[in-house]
């Protein structure tokens, strides 16, 4: 048991360490977050760890006078309980810090929700320097509808890579990771506000991807909406969080942001060909340093 326990302790302590890492892969028993890529991520992520500290001292505090009151007031240690039934110091006290608390949690998630749902923070951004992708759920894969600088609109499958399958090989030389990496993977250009308008054509799926501490359903007949600007290129991945089917792990989000003159070629190359969704290109360039980082099913 003890040996056991040794080893969990000591792949959660490796997975830290990845966490941290310019290139870092999934991680055997990973406990930490995935490393943040967006600002609104970062933001949330430091606001993960300022509730955490809260609830620290909440746990460390109550736990500690559960002890008190069990050791000073036990009927050993006190045979003559006393009869008291109010204190009016105690009990202001213990309405008025949990409402203080609650209210400096308030402070800084109301902003980050209003973050997260608001396009681009409110910021006025100009239509022509945003980019439209149409995200569609289907059972059980992704597919991405185009028409940034294009005459028409285009529409590119994303569906995951199997080892063994004739069609849609994993290749682990080129770097593919198993029940993540997709045949045809979404691309969004960096440094740029990339707006998401997401529905489903079956079945509710959900759209994450943990590095951008972004998720929402995706539900046939209504259109939803997320956005993300990333300021570093990079393969970021994530997976269907929606409960969809059979299939519902086999349909994973694999997302390349290139700087903005691979991103215009591989637009033309995949608008030319969408079947082929621009794979060729993408499979001609360096892979872009990312924290690849492993996104669990929900």
């Amino acid at each position: 048991m003890l040996r056991k326990t040794l080893k969990v302790l000591a792949l959660g302590a490796a997975s830290l360490a990845a966490a941290g890492s310019a290139w870092a892969v999934p991680t055997p028993g990973g406990i930490d977050f995935q490393t943040p890529v967006t600002e609104t991520a970062k933001k949330v992520h430091a606001f993960h760890s300022e509730v955490l500290w809260i609830i620290t001292v909440i746990v460390a505090v109550v736990t500690a006078l559960l002890i008190w009151v069990m050791v000073r007031y036990n009927k050993r240690a006190n045979p003559v309980p006393k009869k008291f039934s109010h204190n009016t110091v105690i009990e202001i006290i213990w309405t008025v810090v949990p409402v203080l608390i609650l209210v400096w949690i308030a402070k800084g998630s109301f902003p980050l929700l209003y973050e997260q749902d608001v396009a681009f923070n409110g910021e006025q951004v100009a239509e022509a320097d945003v980019v439209d992708i149409k995200v569609y759920g289907n059972m059980w894969y992704w597919d991405y509808t185009y028409n940034q600088n294009t005459d028409k609109e285009f529409v590119v499958e994303s569906r995951m890579l199997r080892k063994g399958d004739a069609d849609r090989p994993l290749v682990e030389t080129r770097g593919d990771l198993q029940q993540l990496s997709t045949d045809h993977p979404m691309v969004a250009p960096v440094g740029r506000y990339v707006r998401l308008k997401i529905t489903a054509r079956d079945v509710i799926h959900s759209w994450a991807m943990p590095q951008f501490t972004l998720k929402v359903d995706a539900v046939p007949g209504r259109l939803n909406q997320l956005w993300f600007k990333v300021d570093q290129p990079g393969i970021y991945y994530g997976q269907c969080s929606e409960l969809c089917g059979k299939d519902h792990s086999n349909m994973p989000i694999e997302l390349w942001v290139l700087p903005q003159a691979e991103y215009d070629a591989w637009l033309a190359a995949a608008q030319a060909d969408p079947a082929k969704g621009g794979r060729e290109y993408l499979d001609s360039l360096p892979r872009p340093g990312a924290t690849t980082q492993v996104a669990s099913a929900q």
